[in-house]
C-alpha cells in the first residue's frame, strides 16, 4: 500500500481521531506501547503547533501520524542538549489492524522527514517502548540513533535522534 495513493486530511476531527486510535490500541497486543494523550493534552498541544494526519482509503482510516514541536522541557525530559528551535518530535503513530504489515509506518517516517526538511528542522527525536522491535527496526531503517532509555509516565522508552543532511 502506498500512502501517496491514499487521502490525507490534516484538519482532523478530533474525537474521530480518538476514537480512531482507541479501536488501534483495542487490537494491540501491547496497547501500552501506543501514546495516549487525553483530548484536553491534544487540545493544547495543537494550539501549539502540534500537527495531525490521518490517512484514509475510501473514507476508512488507515493510519496516523502526529508532529510535536520539542521543547525545552522534553528535550531534558528525553536526556537530550539540543535547540529546541532545531528539534521536533515525532509523536504517535499507528496503523489499523487491518493494513497492519503494508510499511506504512517506514512511509509515514518518510513523509515526516520531508515535512521537516522543508520547513528547516535539523533533527527529528523520537521515543518507543524497548521491546518494539518492529518500531525500532523502522527508526534504524530510516536512519535514527539510540540516544538512550528514559522512564516516563508510561513506562520505559528508548529515545532516538536522527539529524538531517
Amino acid at each position: 500500500m502506498n500512502i501517496k495513493k491514499l487521502d490525507c486530511v490534516e484538519n482532523i476531527n478530533l474525537n474521530k481521531y480518538i476514537l480512531f486510535r482507541e479501536h488501534v490500541k483495542n487490537h494491540m497486543k501491547y496497547p501500552d506501547w501506543l501514546g495516549d494523550f487525553s483530548k484536553e493534552e491534544l487540545l493544547i498541544m495543537l494550539q501549539n503547533g502540534c500537527k495531525i494526519w490521518v490517512y484514509y482509503f475510501h473514507l476508512k482510516a488507515v493510519c496516523s501520524m502526529m508532529l510535536i514541536l520539542a521543547t525545552e522541557k522534553s528535550l531534558l525530559k528525553f536526556g537530550l542538549n539540543l535547540n529546541e528551535k532545531e528539534v521536533v518530535d515525532y509523536g504517535p503513530m499507528f496503523v489499523n489492524p487491518i493494513y497492519v504489515e503494508n510499511g506504512l509506518q517506514y512511509q509515514m517516517l518518510k513523509e515526516l522527514d520531508n515535512y521537516c526538511t522543508k520547513l528547516g528542522y535539523k533533527y527529528a527525536v523520537c521515543t518507543v517502548h524497548p521491546d518494539n522491535i518492529y518500531s525500532i527496526n523502522n527508526l534504524l531503517k530510516d536512519h535514527f540513533e539510540f540516544k538512550n532509555q528514559k522512564e516516563f509516565k508510561r513506562g520505559v522508552r528508548n529515545v532516538y535522534v536522527k539529524k538531517f543532511i
